[in-house]
């Protein structure tokens, strides 16, 4: 729904639908006894604001423990092939470990901004090898314009083109495998867990601003550096090469694949829209069926609707708030979208590669049709 007229479900769409800046969109910007604050409050009066500690010194013990298991049984092996479940094991602790460091990024565990700072810094620096400082910028960018084009990075134009304007700009091999970018999705999300490293120590040597620089700096360097002398330490060429290959790789499928289903092939938002909150976040946002495997796996981003409403309510919280914010959705004609896992893969490559091959080819909007109409 954008100001106050209902727009039909995305999620199952081609083409990359793109909601325009109208006279209408621009009456509905935020003001005082908004929908946003009815539902703020029923939130509130259910207690689900509230902080969840035990629930998350569960988490950090459980992790920091896994973590350390890893470790003993790689020792313990030695020069064998079975490292290669150690690697696999070693990458799921490692995404739950940048699930703690959002969740703490987004003062979801602690009252105080500086124990969840630290936290997130921590986890996320020492265990899991990437910044704190240069995630939380960026991610801080994509809560404010979910799919809003010039503002969210998540869908700045790079291996892949997330919009029909950056589609069209490359030419030659480039715009070849644009075309068909989206079978190409999840082979990338192998190479997505080095790019996040790569991306974090030159975000910390390059934004020299950024709070506790040289803290995290030496958290992640220390952290990626000793992985890999233990790792070549311990196991030939060979081995090594397959070891740290796999952890990689799979760390960039957990990941990656726990944040891709959430806004891909969902509207997009042209700079200068003005939408309220309540519907920016909706609208924008996909949310991924399932039970506590799901919750667990996907670290509670399959409350991706949710979280983006309230983005410090605990994770184990989510599941609760889902029934109120669908059945508030529900009574104000907000299309709010929930798929499966697998559906939701599939929406995103038919998304990448409908913006690829309907870049250079005309094709109309179903939000734009609608308000034409």
């Amino acid at each position: 729904m954008l100001g106050g007229t209902p727009v039909g479900p995305f999620a199952g769409a081609d083409a990359p639908p793109v909601l325009h800046s109208t006279r209408r969109a621009r009456s509905s910007a935020p003001r005082p006894g908004s929908d946003y604050a009815e539902l703020s409050r029923l939130v509130r009066d259910a207690g689900l604001l509230e902080r969840s500690r035990a629930f998350y010194w569960r988490r950090i013990f459980a992790a920091v423990g896994s973590f350390g298991a890893c470790w003993i049984a790689f020792a313990v092996l030695g020069n064998s092939w079975l490292q290669l479940i150690v690697a696999t094991v070693l990458a799921a602790v490692v995404t739950q470990f940048g699930f703690l460091g959002h969740d703490g990024a987004h003062r979801q565990i602690f009252a105080s901004h500086a124990w969840n700072e630290w936290t997130a810094r921590i986890l996320a620096g020492a265990f899991a090898g990437l910044s704190y400082g240069w995630w939380a910028s960026k991610h801080n960018r994509h809560h404010s314009g979910p799919n809003q084009t010039g503002k969210d990075p998540d869908i700045a134009a790079g291996v892949l083109a997330f919009t029909p304007e950056a589609a069209t700009a490359r030419s030659g091999v480039a715009a070849w495998l644009t075309r068909w970018q989206g079978f190409f999705f999840f082979p990338l999300l192998l190479l997505e867990g080095l790019h996040l490293h790569v991306a974090s120590i030159r975000g910390l040597v390059e934004r020299r601003e950024t709070p506790h620089r040289l803290v995290e700096l030496t958290l992640v360097t220390v952290r990626l550096g000793g992985n890999a002398a233990a790792v070549l330490l311990v196991l030939p060429p060979s081995k090594a090469a397959a070891f740290l290959g796999l952890q990689l790789g799979l760390t960039g499928v957990f990941l990656g694949g726990s944040f891709a289903p959430n806004h891909k092939g969902m509207p997009l938002v042209p700079r200068d829209a003005r939408i309220d909150f309540l519907r920016r976040q909706v609208l924008m946002s996909r949310n991924i069926r399932g039970g506590w495997a799901t919750d667990f796996f996907m670290g509670g981003l399959n409350y991706q609707i949710e979280h983006h409403l309230f983005p410090n309510m605990p994770r184990p919280h989510l599941r609760r708030a889902q029934p109120i914010v669908r059945r508030f959705c529900r009574d104000h004609g907000v299309t709010y979208t929930e798929t499966g896992l697998l559906a939701s893969y599939g929406i995103v490559v038919r998304y990448l590669n409908a913006v690829g091959l309907r870049a250079r080819d005309p094709f109309t909007c179903p939000l734009i049709d609608q308000y034409r109409a």
